[in-house]
């Protein structure tokens, strides 16, 4: 293996998915250089099937920054999610009426693919299947990044990493054990997930059955994402599509499950369910942003929209770093940023202890969550509250 060979760059960004390409588009457009490293190939991120419900602040953010086009074009604006709980009232998370702003349905794929054609587009220099990816002298004014990419090995000379690599990534990793503190529920089932290529329901639907909790989501208008919850042991080779789609409509009403087009599944998976934070988001010259630093259950529909208001804070930080050598951003980046992934991790946890079907829950608990939900169909306040935590509050100034 030849090399090292050196580079020079003032942000190094571990990580190529959405929050990685984002930051690196981000501060393209304010005139700072980034490089990309991602472990995976560029097929391989763009296979990955993840959220697709935009808040709206994420929704402007993308229009601002030039990626808004094919969004406004291939999206699906809505007012708000449904809730179909047995025996009850169709219920709205009415976004629109309670806050005055819509969300999005539009795949994160989709927003991957939007964001690899601006940075190549610009010349971004991205090294995918990046690998034996090192951070070192985090703790100093001259932090560095090591990899090996195609038999050659190289070192990155840098003044920030950016760590934008994920759970299992090495940036949270490279964060002394005495310096964070890790927060984690694991909950104690998991959803079987689908795409198909058949056309949606109009509105994005959750369910809350006794047979369990069931999902109908949206990508485009002509590709349906369906979950339902299942135990974690299952297995997706167990579930057949006849199977799979006999047990969602079981899940749904009936005038709802009627509207279910059915077809062969394109990608099937199994998806655990865990809340997760790391805290500080930051030590020395490391920044961490998105699943690097934490992860959100999916009934909220937060983890890309917290990936983006993270890069959101974090660019908004080195722009004022550079263009005025004013740290105060990068100094509260952690706090700012912790104050939004603790109000969605609540808001998450709420939804998906709500809506799920606990198997070890106690009759006295079943009985506190109906009246939940029930105190939530009569409640003006409570409705207004949850759909402004729902839309996404907005970016601390």
């Amino acid at each position: 293996m030849t090399g090292p060979n050196r580079l020079r760059t003032q942000v190094a960004i571990v990580g190529g998915g959405p929050a990685g390409l984002l930051l690196s588009h981000m501060l393209h457009m304010a005139g700072i250089d980034s490089i990309v490293l991602e472990r995976q190939s560029k097929a391989h991120v763009l296979a990955r099937i993840r959220a697709g419900v935009l808040e709206h602040g994420t929704v402007q953010l993308l229009r601002d920054v030039g990626l808004g086009a094919r969004m406004d074009r291939d999206g699906h604006p809505h007012d708000g999610t449904f809730i179909a709980w047995q025996n009850r009232p169709l219920f709205l998370i009415d976004t629109k009426k309670h806050a005055g702003e819509r969300m999005m349905a539009y795949g994160q794929t989709a927003i991957t693919e939007d964001l690899y054609r601006a940075r190549e587009a610009t010349g971004g220099i991205i090294f995918d299947q990046a690998a034996n990816v090192t951070l070192t002298a985090l703790d100093t004014d001259a932090p560095s990044v090591s990899f090996e990419h195609v038999d050659k090995s190289y070192s990155i000379k840098c003044d920030f990493v950016a760590g934008c690599d994920g759970f299992h990534g090495v940036s949270r990793q490279s964060i002394p054990g005495s310096i964070i503190r890790t927060f984690e529920r694991v909950y104690p089932f998991g959803w079987l997930g689908i795409m198909s290529e058949t056309p949606p329901l109009a509105d994005i639907i959750y369910a809350r059955h006794e047979r369990g909790f069931a999902l109908a989501s949206q990508r485009s208008p002509t590709l349906s994402r369906y979950y339902i919850q299942c135990p974690l042991d299952t297995q997706a080779a167990a579930w057949p599509d006849a199977r799979f789609w006999s047990e969602l409509k079981a899940r749904f009403p009936a005038d709802i499950a009627d509207k279910i087009a059915t077809g062969p599944s394109i990608e099937k998976s199994i998806a655990p369910l865990r809340s997760f934070v790391a805290e500080p988001m930051c030590y020395g010259a490391l920044f961490l942003a998105g699943d690097a630093a934490h992860i959100v259950p999916p009934t909220g529909a937060k983890g890309l929209n917290l990936a983006v208001s993270d890069v959101f804070y974090l660019q908004r930080a080195f722009v004022r770093h550079y263009r005025k050598g004013d740290d105060r951003y990068l100094d509260g980046y952690s706090a700012m940023a912790l104050r939004r992934v603790w109000g969605a991790e609540r808001l998450s946890w709420w939804l998906t202890r709500l809506l799920h079907v606990f198997s070890e829950r106690e009759d006295f608990d079943a009985r506190v969550t109906q009246d939940e939900f029930d105190f939530l169909l009569r409640s003006e306040a409570a409705q207004a509250a949850l759909a402004q935590q729902y839309v996404g509050l907005p970016f601390e100034d």
